[in-house]
């Protein structure tokens, strides 16, 4: 790294390299791990590519994951070994509530642009309001349990001898 520039941390590179990605591919969905290490390696952002940008794709930027320990919301994994920006309205594990996006003062000058578009795009409402999403999907599940069941004659059946 140059004296003079942002010295930038690997979560934030590792939003980079995501981010150019969908720049560059937007009629992409998501890219793999592998990809994603190899895009900040090209873009060289720290001198080196340091270790911490893999593990960042994989577990401490993914907000559907439980933190491990990184509490970071920028990335999704759309699979096992897939990721994409996170989208507004994403469910995102209820422990995570670290940020969404680089400061834009932490960030070499020449990236802002492009995390501004990553605003646009994306959206900047808090995806974690909807994280409750899957707990209403369980509405309906075991209704073939209670098939033949009249509810009222169960509740008076559970009810018997009650004072």
């Amino acid at each position: 790294m140059t004296s003079g520039e942002t010295e930038i941390k690997v979560a934030d590179e590792t939003f980079i390299a995501v981010a150019l990605l969908h720049w560059e591919h937007p009629e992409r969905a998501d890219f793999t791990i592998g990809e994603i290490v190899e895009r900040a390696r090209e873009e060289n952002l720290y001198g080196v590519l340091r270790p911490g940008v893999r593990v960042h794709a994989t577990l401490h930027c993914v907000a559907n994951r439980a933190p491990n320990p990184g509490r970071y919301r920028m990335l999704y994994a759309t699979g096992e070994h897939t990721r994409r920006l996170l989208h507004a309205g994403d469910p995102v594990h209820p422990d995570r509530t670290g940020k969404i996006w680089p400061d834009l003062e932490n960030v070499p000058e020449r990236y802002r642009d492009l995390i501004q578009w990553t605003k646009r795009q994306y959206a900047e409402t808090p995806p974690n309001e909807r994280w409750l999403d899957s707990v209403f999907q369980l509405i309906g599940l075991g209704r073939e349990v209670w098939r033949g069941e009249d509810p009222d004659e169960y509740v008076r059946k559970l009810r018997e001898g009650w004072e």
